[in-house]
């Protein structure tokens, strides 16, 4: 029997027809309604027909997570009276709860995606709702883009909704509108909100910020201690915000003894508790969940929330293939999703675990997970989609280049599409797998190797990372589930069925992966390039028999999934990574000792030089070879390495150095490249700089900066190696060595540079003479590398007496260094004839006691110069 009292306590009532008469006109609309109001479970209701007495439709409603798919489809059963899987179902990755006479189907997006590549016109649906869209995940922008691609050329009577629990509708109003005359029509739903109170709840000390999955424990017990605060101040359940599976486990750890049942709400949770979460009770509850409580699940009883303020989103490091989830602070739209939880059924109140001063600066909104996911998924969905470069999709937001780009690599690499973006029927069969595509290469091309049950097993480990008690070793996790009784066990085996299930399948005549090598097959060499499968076998072993170890065959599926991230090992935990990642083990870890490894889960905190690896298998280097067979390369290699040149034959599998001998006869090209490359990284002190070199690059470098025109710029290195065709050979092309490059005269090379062409080279000496005549007779050396840019020109003081002028070089006045009988500094002039009128009176009052054998005369522009004493002047 339909709860129709229930089903009018909903508010989002009020909207349906607006919305109904909106499909009517243009076949899109999004809908706007709080949590709480009804429009996951009214709606798809209404418009399949089952109640409010519409026509008969079929109704496809997509959510993010699994948990959300599963209890809004128990939901409108519970509405209407029946039992899951009559009227409403649900199909999730590996379940499905549904009948013939289903008409509302609840899925998740991945699982639409799947179904949207298999049948483009998604035969027999009449209309899709996107709920919780707001939340940008990646696959509910491809999936948006695809069902628009559909109604534009396929299906025109396909209706589309996108479901909001923001008011921020504007972007899916235009993205619905695609392909339109004008925006989407945006149907808007009140909600039954009562006042909630903010209450501000900062640390009483400052805590440190997040860094990748971390979060300061400091921060997590004074969450649990404002919980504890909530239950004395409040009444009814309250509901705690934490941004992970890790972070619920250890704030529950700290809630013993607290009157009231504490409750762990997650995607991982046993279905008892979520059902659990989603019941009234007549006990007490505290309630710690991720932000799928934010608006996929309605948790009744809710009076109080705690936000601890922390989300978690995808970041990936692109250059080295890492990617992982970071803790990151929650957008100002979640906090109020968040608070608005507490005023669903009654006043409630919200302790937020931040200060108000900081909440200003928070992001507005979540990021999109296009703008920061891994995009090998989506990549190869676009490519079967028919839009390698998904120019044409009407997503709302576009991919960034550079990660389109690195999933591209991988795409190729695991044969998945060719070189210019087709998928291949490799890569279609990949994408109805419901994995990764890296996933999808280690379960097709391990399958031939292990068998399809082994493999799979370590799949499904691989596709939901097991808990941290499981270790780091993957073959020990493997061990652990399979005799394993907790939930995650649990889901593990269902996975791993679903999964052997799929290996061993070829659906629609797709062709399966290249055959396994015969025994007997020559080694895999960059002149013999592998195919995409594996062989993984010892002596004896046939082609699928699945005879490997445990150990040895999580190392084969780990290296087929990741081949960049097999890792050999430098010594005390950490390896090099084929990426050119360093990696590194804690203390304690089982696998410490490897020689190689294949490093399934890593992440790289921020601003550290190696990753941290989290999940690992030990492999030898003929799995690493065979897995990663599309890095291993053999060549030449001459750089510039440790002070010196260094060239060598080398074979490398990506960054990783297997084998090295020296060569002899090294490319002349590349042995000229290297020594340049030195001459960068060290500077051209390499060279042979002879005072009188030295002395000519300074004059160079004044005639550059005042004269400029035809006069080379020799100051700069990174201008003379620019042009180090110009000057630096022939010698350069003969040099093998440093030493060599210690035996070129700098002097001599940068003579080359001089503008003989236009005869400017003969005035060197006229414009920068490397010495100028003063009175005194004496030749003086010019200083033309003071810092300051000004030639000096440091001279005895009385050597210019009777000079009235500064003198000039170049048109420049010289900086004069006066200097004392004994050489020391006594003052310093760029104008001459001032300093004879003034400061040279307080240099004699204070000098010619101490110098009384020198002449110190009155007038020094009237006097004699000298280099010598008065007693040699009366000779």
């Amino acid at each position: 029997m339909i709860r129709q009292a229930a089903l009018d306590a909903l508010p989002v009532r009020e909207a349906v027809p607006a919305l109904l008469s909106a499909l009517d006109a243009h076949g899109t609309a999004v809908l706007c309604a709080p949590p709480g109001t009804g429009k996951t479970t009214l709606v798809p209701l209404v418009l399949a027909g089952l109640v409010g007495g519409g026509p008969r439709r079929r109704v496809v409603v997509a959510e993010p997570r699994r948990i959300a798919a599963r209890a809004a489809a128990r939901r409108m059963a519970w509405l209407l009276g029946e039992k899951t899987g009559d009227s409403v179902g649900f199909t999730v990755r590996g379940e499905r709860v549904a009948g013939p006479g289903t008409v509302v189907e609840v899925v998740t997006t991945g699982v639409l995606l799947q179904r949207l590549q298999r049948d483009q016109e998604l035969d027999g649906v009449d209309v899709v709702v996107l709920d919780e869209c707001h939340e940008r995940h990646l696959d509910a922008d491809t999936a948006a883009a695809f069902l628009l691609d559909v109604r534009e050329t396929l299906r025109p009577d396909l209706r589309l909704v996108a479901a909001s629990a923001t008011t921020d509708a504007a972007v899916w109003a235009r993205v619905l509108g695609h392909g339109g005359p004008g925006d989407a029509p945006v149907v808007r739903a009140a909600g039954v909100s009562y006042p909630v109170e903010t209450v501000w709840a900062p640390p009483a000390r400052p805590v440190r910020p997040p860094h990748g999955m971390r979060v300061d424990p400091a921060q997590l017990a004074h969450v649990a201690s404002v919980v504890r605060r909530a239950l004395a101040e409040r009444d009814g359940d309250v509901l705690c915000f934490l941004p992970g599976v890790g972070e619920i486990a250890r704030v529950a750890g700290q809630l013993g003894g607290v009157d009231a049942e504490v409750l762990q709400v997650h995607g991982r949770a046993p279905a008892a508790v979520q059902d659990a979460a989603l019941t009234a009770s007549q006990h007490r509850r505290v309630i710690l969940a991720t932000a799928v409580a934010e608006s996929s699940l309605t948790v009744p009883g809710v009076r109080v929330v705690v936000d601890s303020g922390l989300a978690r989103e995808p970041r990936v490091d692109h250059a080295r293939g890492l990617g992982a989830l970071a803790t990151v602070r929650a957008s100002r739209a979640a906090g109020r999703q968040r608070a608005g939880r507490a005023g669903r059924e009654a006043p409630g109140a919200v302790y937020r675990c931040w200060a108000e001063a900081e909440d200003g600066r928070l992001p507005a909104f979540p990021s999109p997970e296009i703008r920061m996911a891994d995009l090998a998924q989506f990549a190869l969905q676009a490519a079967c989609w028919g839009d390698p470069e998904a120019a044409g999709l009407a997503l709302p937001d576009p991919p960034p280049a550079g990660a389109i780009a690195a999933a591209r690599e991988v795409l190729v690499a695991v044969g998945a599409v060719d070189p210019a973006g087709r998928p291949t029927p490799r890569g279609l069969r990949m994408t109805r797998l419901g994995l990764h595509p890296r996933l999808a290469r280690a379960l097709l091309d391990g399958a031939d190797a292990l068998g399809a049950r082994r493999t799979a097993e370590v799949v499904a480990l691989l596709s939901e990372e097991p808990p941290r008690e499981y270790g780091d070793d993957l073959a020990a996790a493997w061990r652990a589930a399979r005799h394993g009784s907790d939930p995650y066990a649990s889901r593990w085996r269902a996975e791993a069925r679903r999964l052997e299930r799929a290996a061993t399948q070829d659906p629609e005549g797709l062709s399966p992966a290249p055959p396994l090598p015969e025994p007997g097959t020559p080694p895999r060499t960059p002149g013999n390039p592998a195919s995409p499968a594996f062989e993984a076998r010892g002596p004896g072993r046939s082609p699928g028999s699945g005879a490997a170890p445990d150990d040895l065959a999580a190392g084969l599926v780990a290296a087929l999934a990741f081949p960049e991230r097999v890792a050999r090992a430098k010594g005390q935990g950490t390896f090099l990574m084929a990426s050119g990642t360093a990696a590194e083990l804690p203390e304690g870890s089982p696998l410490r000792h490897a020689p190689w490894l294949a490093v399934a889960v890593a992440d790289r905190p921020p601003h550290a030089a190696s990753a941290r690896v989290r999940l690992a298998a030990v492999i030898d280097e003929d799995t690493a070879r065979a897995a990663a067979a599309h890095l291993l390369t053999e060549g030449e290699e001459v750089r510039w390495e440790d002070g010196d040149l260094v060239a060598r034959a080398a074979q490398r599998l990506g960054a990783i150095e297997l084998a090295a001998r020296p060569l002899r006869n090294p490319d002349a090209a590349l042995v000229r490249a290297a020594l340049l490359q030195g001459l960068r990284t060290e500077g051209l002190g390499l060279l042979r700089w002879s005072p009188d070199a030295q002395t000519l690059r300074a004059r160079l470098g004044f005639l550059h900066r005042t004269l400029g025109g035809a006069w080379p710029d020799v100051a700069d290195d990174d201008a003379l190696l620019e042009r180090a065709d110009a000057w630096l050979e022939p010698e350069l092309s003969r040099a093998r060595r440093r030493a060599d490059l210690g035996r070129i005269d700098a002097g001599q090379a940068l003579n080359r540079l001089l503008p003989w062409a236009s005869g400017e080279a003969a005035r060197l000496d006229e414009l920068a003479p490397e010495r100028l005549e003063v009175p005194s007779g004496s030749r003086i050396r010019v200083d033309y590398a003071a810092e300051h840019g000004q030639p000096v020109l440091a001279v005895k003081l009385q050597e210019l007496f009777g000079l009235a002028e500064t003198p000039r070089v170049a048109g420049v006045p010289v900086l004069v260094h006066l200097l004392s009988p004994a050489g020391r500094p006594a003052a310093v002039t760029a104008d001459l004839a001032s300093f004879w009128q003034g400061g040279y009176r307080a240099v004699r009052a204070e000098l010619r006691g101490r110098y009384p054998k020198h002449p110190w005369p009155e007038d020094p522009a009237t006097a004699e110069p000298t280099r010598h004493t008065n007693a040699r002047l009366r000779r």
